[in-house]
């Protein structure tokens, strides 16, 4: 066991609001905890129910600050700034840490210290804290499908460098549903992330949660925020978000009118969104979770400059790819075309650190295989800084691994979640409503 004194403090903030029904079980699955140097916090915003006294009961063991604020996002800037530690976390007052998530957490930290932050698994959870499913969207950071496409990260399981949220500064406080997602955006963009692949927290999923009543207004709300980051009129986040709204919006008001012909309508039309947001979310970076890369890949670095290295193999048994050739535009710009066969690695010059490198790669030939609609044109390896090596939680090799057989018709599907295609919404989190 690691001497206490040795560890770094995590402070660990609660925005609440008349939420004392769930209060209870969320401070018992942070006070828990096998961690020793802990600071927790609750930032009431002035409920009216039983919050209070249901804090009092823990008095000496955290801190409950009862005011008026301005929302869930000024409620947790304001903790942040009355914290003393080295890591910073909120968790919402309806969700929960499974045991030992924070030493798990502060363990892949000091590992990694250039990293910025840490995210895990998660579950869902439904209103009676009953486990409903793994949270179906998590996969290893990916800068720019973070940034253009999904919010795959679960909130609850983060755990932030306060040195690197001092360098990108505070929450933004006029975003209501996105918060999460702008500032997982700016740290990814200027640090080195960590999926921790160990569950660590639980999200409540219940109709009155914030998330799941935001409507139109969280759509509108996550468009404006993905063309700040992306420059784009419309991002493809943006419509997989503003689809899956505004479809589900559309199939409730046809159902209400009864007719049978405007609810066989309603159902079309939700059926052809699930479709094209399933193709938008499986195609658009041309990544795939098998490791194969399409014609066109896209990627990104956090900053730093200098030499990036894009590594991956041609099979060889894939006659289709024989003479291929890759174009490598960077900011836009063509850097070089690249003729690759066999394990490959091409080195990217990058001379601007001040700004994430944002990176296209385009082949000239593709494969086509029996039964998968996709055009694969190489084996991805990996794609990072040189002599960037992250410790990660998970046995890995230096030297990149593929599995070199070619695809088959059990290719990954574009469903992320074991329910059907209509929950393909890549990021249903939840907030407490406020």
């Amino acid at each position: 066991m690691v001497d206490p004194i040795l560890l770094p403090r995590v402070t660990v903030v609660t925005p609440s609001l008349n939420q004392g029904h769930f209060l209870r079980q969320t401070i018992e699955s942070v006070l828990t905890q096998d961690y020793p140097n802990l600071e927790y916090i609750i930032m009431d915003g002035g409920s009216t129910d039983d919050s209070a006294a249901i804090a009092a009961k823990y008095k000496g063991r955290l801190q409950f600050i009862s005011e008026p604020d301005s929302g869930q996002t000024n409620a947790i800037n304001k903790g942040f700034r009355l914290a003393s530690g080295e890591i910073l976390a909120w968790l919402n007052s309806d969700d929960i840490y499974l045991p030992g998530a924070i030493l798990k957490a502060v363990t892949a930290l000091r590992a990694n210290p250039n990293a910025g932050f840490v995210y895990g698994e998660g579950y869902l959870i439904d209103a009676a804290g009953e486990i409903t499913q793994r949270f179906p969207h998590t996969q290893p950071f990916d800068l720019w499908r973070l940034v253009h496409l999904s919010d795959y990260i679960l909130q609850q399981t983060c755990f932030f460098r306060r040195s690197a949220l001092n360098q990108i500064g505070p929450l933004t406080e006029s975003l209501r549903y996105g918060m999460d997602w702008d500032v997982l955006i700016r740290l990814g963009a200027r640090f080195p992330a960590l999926h921790l692949p160990q569950y660590l927290a639980c999200l409540r999923e219940y109709p009155a949660a914030k998330t799941s009543s935001g409507g139109a207004q969280r759509a509108r709300e996550l468009h404006r925020l993905l063309i700040g980051h992306t420059r784009k009129v419309l991002p493809p986040g943006a419509l997989v978000y503003g689809l899956d709204t505004y479809s589900h919006a559309a199939q409730r008001w046809v159902a209400s009118h009864g007719h049978p012909w405007l609810t066989g309508q309603g159902v079309a039309l939700r059926r052809w969104c699930e479709q094209y947001i399933g193709n938008l979310v499986m195609h658009k970076q041309g990544l795939y979770a098998d490791g194969w890369a399409g014609n066109t890949l896209h990627l990104m670095l956090h900053t730093r400059g200098g030499l990036a290295v894009l590594s991956g193999a041609i099979p060889a048994w894939a006659d289709q790819l024989a003479g291929q050739r890759l174009r490598i535009y960077v900011g836009g710009r063509l850097k070089g075309s690249y003729p690759v066969s066999g394990n490959f690695r091409i080195a990217i010059l990058h001379s601007n650190p001040t700004v994430p490198l944002s990176v296209r790669v385009e082949a000239s030939h593709h494969a086509s295989f029996p039964s998968d609609p996709r055009r694969l044109a190489f084996l991805f390896g990996s794609f990072t800084w040189e002599r960037e090596v992250s410790r990660s939680p998970t046995p890995s090799s230096e030297t990149p691994q593929w599995d070199c057989s070619p695809p088959t018709a059990s290719y990954p599907s574009s469903k992320k979640t074991n329910k059907p295609p209509a929950r393909s919404d890549p990021s249903p989190k939840q907030s407490p409503s406020r």
